[in-house]
């Protein structure tokens, strides 16, 4: 059986609900047992004399505002914004907007409050994206969640002269200050709010727990598959330089003002497909797939997430943590490069990304059968998500807080099951939104077997009670047992199962990635 899809959300004769935030009143529509309110804005079109500047008060309403629709958008790449599920949104300015389901818009229900923050390397995304649905979660868990877009690529995270840093981080701030002014009225408890996010969304979430901006706006976070890429400034600046170069112009708001907002995207988009020339400056950060990271600005990001968990920053923060085990799979394929990696491919990337002074011999000797493509995806799915995960559960542990930590090992029936379990799985299993998105690649035809729908309920039974309580089943991480929970057709609660990427990874820093010349 596959987990229904939205449909018309006009479909219910009940009369529109009308909740009346801070800016304006806005009408919804009911569909099934929720209420659904799209698009609301929360902060103003950051266009104009506030392109590239730090979000800025929504300006208010009269009347009534129709809630129907999600709102434009981000400026991005035009091989996204190409696709059906972004192309068929009002166009307009308005990209920072937030979207609610809820339950029951009654202020007196005082519901759990569960903020999606989308992936997307940072340079993609858009809340309203079919697989980003959040019917079940809200439905399954009675809990209210809210999506919201922040700016991506160039517009969010570019560093440039005469912007603050981080610019995509301060909208998730502006949303989540929105949430905390106006969540009541929508059947939501201000002070019970959790925020979770995927990949670049889960990054980001590691990042609001390191902002004193964010301080105390959010009780709990859960991070799924968090990125280890958090540029320095030297390094961030280096970058801009070059984005800009691509379109003739100088990495300031007054050159790259000059430029439309949609048409900007293709400079970043010119230089990803060049970063390798950069390894020599670059490093690491250069075969990325995305020029585009948060930056330890000293400000904004005052220090990495795990340098601040570590000093406590975190402490009165509960955390779900997590990382699937083939995270790097899903990039291979779609690269077409299953099955094609060479052994001199798997020894630059050993040589470029493991740690520590055995570097490529320690993988070689932890993984003696390993073949070249099983070398060359260990290393990066180590590096770029699983190890950078783990370190957030034990960063969490050494500052006196909570961490709890998992791993998704159930493998996706796509490809004859040759995705393992690869990145982004965990979105349709988390929203049910198996024939959306990424899940028309993970489950081919819309064939959802038993144990990915029983695996989607656990998912979403974990994460709301996570968000109700604190306790999403399972032990808190502990640096001596070090039990997480592991996912799969029959989940159990064991040792972390990557103990040999574990030993090799300890005492490693992910620290701001440096501008090496």
């Amino acid at each position: 059986m596959t987990t229904s899809e939205p449909r018309d959300p006009g479909t219910d004769s009940a009369a529109p609900p009308v909740v009346r935030t801070r800016a304006g009143a806005v009408r919804g529509r009911r569909e099934g047992a929720l209420t659904v309110f799209r698009g609301i804005p929360f902060a103003a079109p950051p266009v104009g004399e506030a392109r590239f500047q730090a979000p800025r008060p929504a300006p208010a309403w009269d009347g009534i505002r129709d809630a129907y629709s999600f709102g434009p958008p981000p400026p991005q790449e035009a091989a996204f914004l190409g696709r059906g599920d972004v192309r068929d949104v009002p166009p307009g300015d308005d990209w920072l907007t937030v979207n609610v389901w809820t339950p029951d818009p009654d202020p007196a229900a005082h519901r759990p409050v569960m903020v999606w923050i989308y992936g997307g390397a940072y340079k993609l995304g858009h809340a309203g994206s079919p697989g980003y649905d959040a019917r079940h979660i809200a439905h399954d868990g009675d809990v209210v969640v809210v999506s919201l877009n922040y700016r991506v690529g160039i517009e969010g995270f570019a560093h440039i002269d005469g912007a603050p840093a981080n610019r995509g981080l301060l909208d998730q701030v502006a949303a989540l200050e929105w949430v905390r002014d106006n969540i009541t009225a929508f059947g939501g408890d201000p002070g019970q709010v959790t925020v979770f996010g995927e990949s670049a969304g889960a990054g980001s979430a590691a990042a609001l727990l390191a902002m004193p901006r964010a301080s105390g706006l959010f009780r709990r976070a859960i991070a799924q598959s968090v990125p280890g890429t958090y540029f320095s400034d030297a390094l961030a600046r280096d970058i801009a330089t070059a984005i800009a170069a691509e379109a003739g112009l100088r990495p300031t708001v007054a050159d790259l003002s000059t430029v439309d907002p949609r048409a900007l995207p293709a400079a970043g988009e010119a230089l990803g497909t060049k970063m390798l020339q950069y390894v020599g400056r670059w490093g690491q950060a250069a075969p990325t797939l995305t020029p585009f990271s948060p930056v330890v600005d000293g400000e904004v990001l005052p220090v990495t997430p795990w340098q601040a968990l570590a000093a406590g920053a975190g402490r009165d923060v509960e955390l779900v943590v997590g990382h699937n085990r083939d995270e790097f799979r899903l990039f291979l394929a779609m690269g077409g490069q299953l099955g094609m990696i060479t052994e001199e491919q798997a020894r630059g990337a050993l040589r470029l990304f493991a740690p520590g002074a055995a570097g490529e011999a320690g993988y070689r000797a932890a993984f003696p059968d390993a073949s070249p493509g099983e070398l060359f995806e260990r290393v990066q799915t180590d590096w770029l998500f699983a190890m950078p995960s783990h370190h957030l559960a034990e960063a969490q542990t050494t500052g006196g807080g909570r961490a709890h930590l998992y791993e998704l090992t159930w493998p996706a029936p796509g490809n004859g099951g040759a995705l393992g379990a690869c990145h982004a799985l965990d979105i349709p299993l988390l929203f049910g939104t198996f024939t959306a998105d990424v899940g028309l690649m993970l489950f081919p035809g819309g064939e959802v077997p038993p144990e990915a729908e029983a695996l989607s309920a656990r998912f979403r039974a974990s994460w709301t009670a996570f968000a109700r309580t604190g306790d999403p089943g399972w032990p808190a991480y502990g640096t001596e047992e070090r039990l997480v929970q592991v996912l799969d057709v029959e989940p159990q609660v064991r040792a972390y199962p990557e103990e040999a990427s574990r030993r090799m990874w300890e005492g490693y820093e992910f620290a701001p990635m440096p501008l090496l010349t």
